[in-house]
Order: C-alpha cells, then sequence, then structure tokens
C-alpha cells in the first residue's frame, strides 16, 4: 500500500505541481547569458525535451520501486528518483526563464515511462537494474549531444546538462554496481528508438 500511495503521489507532483529543488541550480560563476531571438527559441526546445526526460524518469523510478519485492533495492529507486527531482525543477525553471513552455503531451509521456518501467520490474530486479543502466547511458549520450547543440553563450542550460549528465553518469554507475542484467542488443535498439521518438516529439510539441 505504501508503494501505491507513493506512486500515485510521485504522478501527481511531477505532473501537476511545482517541482522544488534540493540542491542550488548550477550556474558558472561570472557568465552572463544573453541570447539572440532563434537562440533563445532552440535553448527553450532542447530544454523542453530534457523537462520530459526528466517527467519520464520520475516515472520510471516509481515504476520499478513499485514492482520490487527488495525493500533495499526499492529505497534504492526512490533515492534516485528523489535525486531526478532536482533535475526536473532546474529544467522546469529553465523553460520558464527561456519563455518556453513543458511538453503538452507530458502526462503521456508519463503513462508510457510508467508502463515501461513495471514492465522492466516484472522481470525482475536485475532485468529492471539493467534497464536502469540503459537508459541512464543512453540519456547521458543525449545530454552530451546537447551541450554540443546549445547555443554557446547559452551558458545557464549548458551548467544545468553538465550536471544532469554527470548524474545520469553515477546512477547508471550505482545500478550497474547493484547487479544490473545486461540487457539484449535488440532491446536496447528498441529503446533507443522509444527514445527518439519522444524527443522529435517533445522538441516541437
Amino acid at each position: 500500500m505504501d508503494a501505491l500511495i507513493n506512486a500515485a503521489d510521485s504522478a501527481l507532483r511531477t505532473l501537476f505541481a511545482k517541482p522544488r529543488a534540493s540542491r542550488a541550480c548550477p550556474t558558472v560563476p561570472g557568465q552572463s547569458t544573453e541570447l539572440s531571438a532563434p537562440d533563445k527559441a532552440l535553448a527553450g526546445a532542447l530544454m523542453r525535451v530534457n523537462h520530459v526526460g526528466e517527467v519520464c524518469a520520475q516515472a520510471l523510478y516509481a515504476s520499478q520501486a513499485l514492482c520490487t519485492r527488495n525493500p533495499e533495492l526499492r529505497r534504492h529507486f526512490v533515492k534516485a528518483g528523489r535525486e531526478e527531482d532536482d533535475h526536473l525543477a532546474w529544467t522546469r525553471e529553465r523553460l520558464d526563464e527561456l519563455g518556453a513552455r513543458p511538453s503538452l503531451l507530458n502526462p503521456l509521456w508519463y503513462a508510457g515511462a510508467f508502463g515501461l518501467g513495471w514492465l522492466a520490474g516484472r522481470l525482475g530486479d536485475q532485468a529492471s537494474l539493467g534497464f536502469v543502466v540503459e537508459t541512464e547511458r543512453q540519456v547521458e549520450a543525449h545530454l552530451a549531444c546537447h551541450l554540443e547543440r546549445l547555443p554557446e553563450g547559452d551558458h545557464a542550460s549548458r551548467a544545468i546538462v553538465a550536471q544532469m549528465k554527470d548524474d545520469e553518469a553515477r546512477h547508471a554507475q550505482e545500478a550497474q554496481s547493484a547487479g544490473a542484467l545486461s540487457l539484449p542488443g535488440p532491446v536496447k535498439a528498441l529503446m533507443r528508438a522509444a527514445a527518439k521518438v519522444m524527443t522529435t516529439v517533445a522538441h516541437r510539441v
């Protein structure tokens, strides 16, 4: 029952509440951000995609925490989800600063990610952890790409994305150390294809 309540709370907070970070938003000391209109629009679109990624991260960790019967692993998933709260808050705050909106499809993204996390969790703890490892590694690569695509003068967005990238790499390593199972190649390819659809649509909608 507690796990169900936590899952419902995560969904409501992610989709309808203002996210709050436990860590200060990353910044580059001494660097201010001044963007042209086209650069501002590009940065807003990229940060909307990153915000969607954090909405999905909340859903994934909530569903996997709900599935596992291992109390220690459940605490691991809950802790990781809380750390992702920082990313959710930072990206939403940056969207507001850029005058950009979150994705209109966030409820759909959340539901889809929750379903994937649930499926991974039903396959067992090792498979669930393997899903975390692959997801975080793909997110890390995606964030590295965004560091290349963000306007050079957008120091605010770049600082956030760089910190997120470091955190995702750590989450992958923690899941690996917890006993993650390596996923088959076709499953990894399918995950990349699904992520491509999400990022392409979220860039615009």
